[in-house]
């Protein structure tokens, strides 16, 4: 599939305008009405803690093609959350069940009360945070810039004017281009050609290829795409602020939230979230907060973004 190109960021003046290309609307009608569609046909199954403990098991809704928190390896589901999900086994008075589901509609299911919590690989967003509280974070989403290995021009941010750039299309990096578009302005630099991808592993093609100059991800598959292929990719410097991964509860489970704070806080002392780290992520995260992420205030906060 091809890409398509639109700037994302600050109000567009007339110097930007030549580079923005209409959303694909229809794409966007589909997936709202098979969302719809979806949420008529599932029964409602979340409830807050009580009522879990009560009917004897939590729902919880997975993915299975977002390495290295969510994949399948020979038939078998593998990756941090893979191995978190069988710590909380361990952990929980109740079962728990697991139902894989199609990342794009993974948190709308959730959010139509289809499932208890989402266990993956969710970034924090604050269109996310008006919807859901999140667990406190077990990963850094810091977004970083990815050059080819063999490509000595770009060495800092700086170098990264005018380039053209490949991200996911509706994706919290896609939101967040504002922090390196103000990161170039401040060194008289300027955002180039932004090519929205359905899939990273196109923009990633690409990149390999020279059709793009350099991609956008967060920390954890920037480090698992750099350690599997460094001789064609390369990692650069940060160009957002802190970001964070963590699971997406429902609002109306304040008590939901507060058992899985208490079981990572568990994970944290025993040290076995800080193993799971090393082995999935390549580094453990010992700056992560410790509470729950619920207020769009909040993340800015942490973040260090500006209103």
């Amino acid at each position: 599939m091809l890409p398509t190109t639109r700037y994302a960021g600050r109000p567009m003046d007339s110097t930007l305008r030549h580079r923005v290309s209409r959303t694909r609307v229809s794409r966007t009608l589909a997936a709202t009405v098979a969302g719809a569609l979806m949420s008529l046909s599932l029964p409602a199954l979340a409830a807050d803690l009580a009522e879990i403990q009560e009917r004897g098991y939590m729902e919880v809704a997975t993915e299975d093609n977002y390495a290295p928190f969510n994949f399948i390896e020979n038939g078998e589901a593998k990756g941090f959350n893979a191995d978190m999900l069988e710590e909380l086994r361990d952990y929980a008075d109740f079962e728990i069940r697991q139902e894989i589901l199609p990342w794009t509609g993974l948190l709308a299911a959730v959010s139509n009360d289809q499932y208890d919590m989402a266990l993956t690989g969710a970034s924090v967003s604050d269109e996310r945070l008006r919807v859901f509280n999140y667990t406190p974070p077990y990963a850094s989403a810091q977004h970083f810039y990815i050059k080819r290995a063999d490509d000595d021009s770009l060495q800092s941010v700086a170098d990264l004017s005018g380039k053209t750039l490949g991200v996911q299309a509706g994706s919290v990096l896609l939101s967040r281009l504002p922090e390196l578009e103000q990161m170039l302005e401040e060194q008289d630099g300027e955002l180039g050609e932004v090519v929205e991808y359905e899939s990273y592993p196109e923009a990633f093609a690409d990149l390999a290829n020279g059709r793009l100059d350099y991609v956008i991800d967060s920390a954890v598959p920037v480090n698992t795409l750099v350690a599997s292929k460094p001789e064609i990719f390369a990692k650069g410097q940060a160009v957002s602020g802190a970001g964070y991964v963590s699971w997406p509860i429902p609002k109306d489970s304040p008590e939901l939230l507060d058992y899985m704070t208490e079981f990572l806080a568990h994970m944290q002392e025993s040290g076995r979230l800080a193993e799971l780290q090393e082995k999935w992520f390549g580094e453990s995260f010992s700056d992560l907060p410790s509470k729950p992420l619920t207020s769009v205030e909040q993340f800015h906060e942490l973040a260090g973004l500006d209103d």
